[in-house]
């Protein structure tokens, strides 16, 4: 029985043995699964990603991270909630990409994982907290570049170049892009290191520590490098751009030369050929080319004006009046300005809007009408207290034009006008010298009759003749008077005569442009082209566009919807990985 029954608790035990382990191999098969699952998800969060559909993907990293949280493996766990964090970042969501991005950081070595720290900068830089952007992304950048990745360095510096702008620190910013074209440079990217040093001799325009010679290197090694650029319209951008610097430093033949080599890469674009000839209209004007300027001027100002860009219109206008009045065509220069004038009327720019109004006022004082002058600099004056940061100068300059136009004014009221002063005046010069005939005349008849006394008679009547002759009424001192304080003044009617380059253009985008990634950002970002429809066109202070200013023209400017891609331009916020 012993036998039977150790006979019969045998295929028990075999029994509770095989039971064990059909559950175990059940547990890992179910993990197995999940882990495909997880993989699965993942890779479909990966592929919305490529083709821009940011909601989707967040929705399948939600699943595989939830996917992963059954399972337990930190690793598998860490991955999906860096990834989904990075989506929250992508999505417009940045807090919550920081709480799971938080949940990612395993401890003193991975919170050192590059892509980790690239991903809580770019969260922070969202939530607008530059100085923890900054440095998470100095933690990246130097990673990066310990791991020999030249390519997301560059990447790197950009990125804490756009946080430094934002806090206008000039010369952190410019230093952040010389050290990105470097990177790039290593990494063989030379289109994205001509990208970087073109933005930063624009920067470098802006800070004490850098002179002429320094930004002049810097863009011609931008344009050596141009050369890898492969994309038109970003070639373009980068030729406007460039020529836009060289503005700022008065070399203006290297600057039409720029507007020349972006002028056929923008044509399939309107409102990118209209600010390239706005740009080599404002040029020519420096270079004193007035005729040659008067074609781009009015093409510019047509296609903004079909584009419904009402300030940058307004300045063409300005442009091509102050052209006109160069060459002598008053009265066309006058209905210019007139057009300017209602153009920032209708954007509401008092900082147009005065400048036309001294233009205007210009123009009548050359054509001596100094009552209407003298309502255009009055005009001038009362816009100019309503804008901001002007420099005193501005303001003295159009109270001595005003002061002019008043003189004028007043001459007009106490003398006999100018002009008619002038026909009289040789009116009587005419009667006097046909008087001198006929004394000549009387005198030869006389010596002829009385040689002995022709000497005297000479003597006696040319003495008073000559002195009449050389003596001036007054009435042709306050004729030169008049045209002497009218003229030099209305040279430079317009402190420069590119004052309205368009810099909007080219105003600095906060995110960074990878020419080498599957999405490419726009050509302008939507603040630039916002700044375009009013843009930095600033006056012709280049500043850049700002531009920007758009304004310009363009940092300002001065400020429309995103457009196609280009392959220069891929907005880079947040980085993903593998699950495994």
């Amino acid at each position: 029985m012993a036998s039977d029954g150790s006979q019969s608790q045998d295929p028990q035990k075999k029994k509770k043995k095989t039971s064990k382990k059909g559950k175990g191999e059940d547990v890992k098969d179910t993990e197995v699964q999940v882990e495909v699952q997880v993989e699965r998800l993942t890779a479909c969060g990966h592929n919305a990603l490529q083709q821009g559909d940011r909601l989707k993907a967040l929705e399948y990293f939600k699943k595989a991270f939830k996917a992963a949280v059954t399972l337990n493996k930190n690793k598998v766990q860490r991955a999906c909630a860096f990834n989904l964090g990075a989506a929250y970042v992508e999505a417009g969501k940045p807090q919550k990409g920081l709480d799971f991005l938080s949940q990612a950081e395993t401890g003193e070595r991975g919170e050192r994982v590059a892509d980790l720290q690239f991903n809580l900068a770019a969260a922070h830089e969202a939530l607008d907290d530059h100085i923890q952007a900054v440095r998470h992304y100095q933690q990246a950048a130097h990673l990066y570049r310990s791991q020999g990745d030249g390519s997301s360095e560059g990447d790197t510096c950009i990125r804490l170049a756009h946080c430094h702008l934002r806090r206008k620190e000039w010369n952190d910013a410019t230093e952040n892009y010389l050290r990105a074209a470097e990177s790039y440079k290593v990494a063989g990217k030379m289109d994205s290191a001509a990208v970087a040093l073109k933005d930063a001799g624009n920067h470098m325009l802006k800070c004490d520590c850098f002179s002429a010679d320094d930004v002049i290197s810097v863009l011609t090694e931008c344009l050596e490098l141009s050369a890898k650029i492969t994309e038109p319209e970003t070639l373009g951008k980068l030729y406007n751009s460039v020529g836009l610097s060289f503005s700022q430093l008065k070399l203006f033949p290297e600057a039409s030369e720029c507007y020349e080599l972006a002028l056929p890469l923008v044509r399939s674009t309107p409102r990118r050929l209209a600010v390239v000839m706005q740009n080599l209209g404002a040029v020519h004007n420096s270079l004193a080319q007035y005729r040659k300027a008067l074609e781009y001027h009015r093409e510019a100002a047509a296609l903004h004006g079909s584009l419904g860009s009402r300030r940058a219109q307004g300045c063409c206008f300005c442009n091509l009046a102050y052209a006109l009045s160069e060459l002598g065509e008053l009265e066309e220069a006058g209905e210019s300005y007139l057009h300017a004038q209602q153009a920032f009327k209708d954007s509401d720019d008092s900082s147009g809007h005065w400048q036309a109004c001294e233009g205007l006022g210009g123009i009548k004082l050359r054509l001596r009408d100094p009552d209407k002058a003298i309502l255009y600099y009055k005009q001038a004056l009362v816009l100019l207290s309503k804008c901001k940061d002007v420099s005193s100068s501005v303001q003295e300059s159009l109270v001595n034009k005003l002061s002019e136009a008043l003189q004028l004014k007043l001459a007009i009221q106490q003398r006999v006008p100018p002009v008619r002063q002038t026909i009289k005046e040789r009116n009587r010069q005419h009667l006097r010298i046909a008087q001198r005939r006929n004394t000549e005349e009387m005198m030869a008849e006389q010596r002829r009759k009385e040689p002995l006394n022709s000497h005297r008679v000479e003597e006696k009547e040319s003495r008073p003749t000559e002195t009449s002759s050389q003596r001036k009424p007054p009435g042709d001192m306050i004729s030169s008077r008049a045209t002497q304080t009218v003229r030099p003044d209305y040279v430079n009617a317009l402190p420069e005569a590119n004052r309205n380059l368009n810099n909007t253009y080219e105003k600095p985008c906060l995110e960074y442009n990878n020419p080498t990634d599957s999405h490419l950002g726009d050509f302008i970002s939507q603040q630039d082209e916002a700044t375009c429809e009013t843009s930095r066109q600033n006056q012709l202070e280049i500043s850049s566009a700002s531009p920007e200013e758009e304004s310009t023209e363009a940092l300002p400017s001065a400020h429309l919807p995103n457009e196609e891609s280009t392959s220069i331009n891929r907005t880079v916020k947040s980085r993903f990985c593998t699950v495994m």
